[in-house]
């Protein structure tokens, strides 16, 4: 059976990071310290360097850039269907005219 993934706080991964960042601890003391890969935690450090404070939002939340264009896409679909029922509209009404 496969391994179930390991799942972090947000506030432990901005503790950990913090750890690393402002007391110039280095990513493998902290790492071995808390018990996670050293990847892992280069990886969070990148995020909190890319969206300082506001990273790590959650499960199912997403900063603001995420959430506006999630919208965007959701509004371009609805768009999208819209423009096609109007093409196959257009097709009938047409072919009814003749």
């Amino acid at each position: 059976m496969g391994q179930t993934r390991k799942k972090y706080s947000r506030e432990f991964k901005l503790e950990a990071v913090k750890q690393v960042v402002e007391n110039d601890r280095s990513m493998a003391s902290v790492a071995r310290g808390l018990g996670v890969n050293p990847n892992l935690l280069a990886r969070w450090k990148a995020k909190f360097e890319e969206s300082g404070e506001l990273a790590f939002p959650g499960n199912g939340k997403l900063n603001e850039a995420d959430e506006e264009l999630r919208q965007l896409r959701r509004d371009l679909s609805t768009a999208r269907q819209e423009r096609d029922i109007l093409k196959k509209a257009l097709a009938y009404f047409a072919k009814e005219k003749n």
